[in-house]
């Protein structure tokens, strides 16, 4: 039977598109992943916070001179995409791409370990980030059918835009993809984060957590997001786990010590920004011009929830896949064009609306 898997915020591991999906996966061990929730505090870093600083001409050379920009976020001609609406819609992307090149595993090609729109409404003040499930299975054009990250491998940032304009009907502006070498680097950046655990485990490498406030560098928040098979419920509390730590990050970003401290945002910046693919637009000069939208947001005015589905099954090769709701993305679109995600997340979302 189909099962609703509307609340998993943030995908599980990176993985080969044959692979199972949530519950049914056989448990793995040592695999460095590339979660989705990484690219989460990019958008908080570069998007919300750095945007505040970037104006500093060290600070933009630095992003403009590490992150890696590619020519274009489309693969074909701009009369056949959907008209650009007021708002900003960017596509984040997670990357399973390894240090010596290729995905996981040593194959060719990357997958897209978490997938992301991110919507920042005409009016500003709101920030919408919007999870489409890597497994969801898709028509993409000049491929077939497939899970839907595996856009990412046959066609890269192109391809994925195209996949998506399609299924949602909407523009997407500009995109921005990591890989996972940039995230100890980052948390050590911020000296550390304080993470509130909910309750206590023992991780697969034997790290003890206690629950309730915990202080961590990169190497044991990285061991804390990651861990899985501690649970019976898998992926449920990971990411349960997951949320806590971003309202740690979120936390040690907003203190007036960090706001205060050009330095240590700097510090931040440079530490991701050469594990950054960019769209060619999206230079520091795109992100200084976010700034009038993104000054004042708040923890509570960022609003994350899954594009609804219609539960999990089998396709016709084999593979655990997520059952599209076609009906669902065209929904999303369609607020995204009308500047009614508002109204949208709080009906569909699964917490009381308050962000995270």
């Amino acid at each position: 039977m189909a099962r609703d898997i509307q609340d998993d915020l943030f995908g599980d591991s990176s993985q080969n598109a044959a692979d199972d999906t949530r519950n049914e996966r056989p448990k793995r061990t040592g695999r460095k992943v590339l979660l989705g929730f990484l690219i989460f505090f990019l958008v908080v870093v570069i998007g919300v916070v750095a945007a505040i600083f970037i104006y500093v001409n060290s600070l933009s050379r630095s992003y403009d001179d590490n992150v890696t920009a590619v020519p274009s976020a489309s693969a074909f001609p701009e009369g056949d995409r959907p008209e650009d609406t007021e708002g900003t819609t960017i596509l984040l992307l997670g990357s399973d791409a390894r240090p010596e090149g290729g995905g996981e595993g040593g194959r060719e090609g990357e997958r897209a370990d978490s997938i992301m729109l991110l919507n920042i409404p005409a009016d500003g003040g709101e920030v919408y980030v919007m999870s489409i499930m890597r497994d969801t299975w898709v028509d993409i054009p000049g491929v077939g059918e497939a899970k839907i990250n595996a856009a990412y491998q046959n066609g890269g940032m192109p391809l994925m835009v195209e996949t998506l304009e399609g299924l949602f009907g909407t523009h997407i502006d500009e995109v921005m993809a990591v890989d996972f070498a940039g995230f100890e680097g980052m948390t050590d950046a911020l000296d550390g984060v304080t993470v509130d655990v909910p309750e206590s485990f023992t991780a697969d490498d034997g790290t003890q957590f206690t629950a309730g406030p915990t202080t961590m560098d990169g190497a044991t928040a990285l061991t804390f997001v990651r861990e899985r098979h501690a649970f019976t419920d898998s992926d449920y509390t990971r990411v349960e786990n997951q949320r806590a730590y971003i309202r740690a990050v979120l936390d040690r970003f907003l203190e007036p010590s960090t706001l205060a401290n050009p330095g240590k945002i700097s510090d931040v910046v440079e530490t991701i920004s050469p594990y950054l693919t960019v769209s060619e637009g999206m230079d520091s000069g795109y992100i200084r011009g976010l700034v009038p939208d993104l000054v004042g947001t708040t923890n509570s005015d960022i609003h994350m929830f899954t594009v609804p589905t219609n539960g999990v099954g089998t396709s016709a090769d084999g593979q655990s896949i997520v059952i599209a709701d076609q009906e669902a993305m065209q929904q999303v679109g369609e607020a995204i064009d009308d500047g009614t995600l508002d109204d949208y997340y709080a009906q569909h979302s699964d917490d009381d609306g308050s962000g995270l």
